[in-house]
């Protein structure tokens, strides 16, 4: 082959690769109400582009598998003329040059390309890429073959229509929706969520041991189906001696089936061995063990082996799908408004949303909350209207009930203080 044949070679197999890149990085970025909404536009090739986005793996192997070729076969004619060229030095030369101009000139304008004209780009290739898809899926199919026997040699698991994406791919691929797609946003909230649900720790979303409604192990039925029907629970912590020492977990449904027997009964009898979990236990690992022994409450303790706090499944479901409200529940919000920049919140209230919700930078590694960020600062319990700094933001202590704050007033100051707190 002469040079000039070639080089011309090489320049089609750059083209070539730069197309696929613009294909792949394209199509990826199309979700399926996208291209419903391209087929309802009767968009040339939308219907196309709608199979692929309903099935991608096959399609994907296909363009990685063209991809592939393309940048090798470049790569094996680039060094044929650097040898020609430079001699010994020609494969380093070559493989420099190729990738290069493999990034440079094609990968980087197509990805561009793509992200900024995402439609167009997607319905053009969309006929083309279809088309070798079908034709080359045996192909595709005896390469997944072929992986899974590989993976056989090797940790890990088996491909089961193409290749697996990084979490990394995925939270990018989820921020791609076009502003005018509604609906989509709700979603994309939600596949967030599903994300952040696995790098959560119970800690972060327990019932704190204040809060919890629980009953002694010498209630009689009578005082135990009284608390269960005030409090709107199904499920309430049964202790001896004191919250430390959590027992068993009483069920409504049990005690209602012996509430008519002899009030001798105590509501201990009655109660369901615990589970016990760590406030450090990962989210996603919690939901999989309550799965597997079929319970609907853990309790939570602590370094020390007492009493933090308690779980529920409800509270797992709502890190994914928001706040569950019950005809129970007491829809008291965390945050009020009061003007000029100042809130009111529960001092429950985590200090990662009131860094979101007042664009401060709060530290949140030793304290979950706004209460035990003000107890910190001021190093004892705050009696109410006591007033105390960190930075630039100012924490009023508004209610306190026994030795736990209820209220605080959120406010900035006009500038910062110089020690890290001051108290009032």
């Amino acid at each position: 082959m002469g040079t000039g044949l070639t080089i011309a070679g090489i320049g089609v197999l750059v083209l070539l690769a730069g197309l696929l890149t613009m294909a792949q990085t394209a199509i990826d970025r199309v979700s399926r109400g996208k291209a419903h909404h391209l087929v309802q536009e009767k968009k040339s090739s939308s219907e196309y582009l709608l199979l692929i986005v309903e099935d991608p793996a096959p399609y994907k192997n296909v363009v990685w598998l063209l991809m592939l070729v393309a940048q090798v076969t470049a790569a094996v004619l680039a060094t044929g003329l650097a040898i020609d060229a430079f001699s010994g030095a020609g494969e380093v030369v070559a493989a420099l040059g190729v990738t290069v101009v493999l990034y440079v000139i094609a990968v980087l304008p197509a990805k561009s390309l793509a992200v900024q004209h995402t439609d167009r780009c997607a319905l053009l290739v969309a006929r083309p890429i279809y088309l070798l898809g079908r034709l080359l899926r045996p192909l595709s199919r005896l390469l997944v073959i072929a992986s899974n026997f590989v993976m056989l040699l090797l940790p890990g698991r088996r491909l089961p229509d193409g290749p697996f994406v990084s979490e990394e791919d995925l939270r990018q691929l989820v921020g791609t929706t076009d502003d005018d797609e509604e609906g989509e946003e709700e979603e994309q909230e939600l596949i967030h969520s599903v994300f952040e649900f696995s790098d959560t720790i119970v800690r972060e979303v327990m019932v704190p041991r204040p809060d919890m409604v629980v009953l002694a192990s010498d209630a009689t039925l009578e005082h135990a189906l009284e608390t269960i029907t005030q409090a709107g629970y199904s499920r309430i912590p049964i202790y001896e001696g004191d919250t430390d020492n959590i027992v068993g977990v009483l069920y409504a449904k049990d005690l209602l089936k012996r509430s008519t027997e002899d009030g001798g009964i105590r509501a201990a009898s009655l109660a369901r061995a615990p589970l016990f979990v760590p406030e450090q236990k990962k989210l996603a690992e919690l939901l999989r063990e309550m799965q597997e022994q079929r319970v609907h409450m853990a309790i939570v303790i602590d370094e020390y082996g007492g009493t933090a706090g308690l779980v529920t499944i409800e509270d797992l479901v709502e890190e994914i799908v928001g706040e569950i409200v019950d005809e129970y529940d007491k829809e008291e919000p965390l945050v009020e408004p009061l003007g000029g920049g100042v809130i009111r919140v529960d001092a429950r209230m985590p200090i990662d949303e009131v860094n979101e919700l007042l664009r401060t930078e709060l530290p949140d590694d030793d304290w979950d909350t706004v209460g035990g960020l003000v107890y910190e600062l001021t190093g004892r319990v705050p009696v109410p209207g006591e007033t105390v700094r960190f930075a630039a933001i100012e924490f009023q202590t508004e209610q306190v009930t026994g030795r736990r704050i209820q209220k605080v007033v959120i406010r900035r100051v006009e500038a910062p203080v110089e020690e890290h707190a001051e108290s009032s």
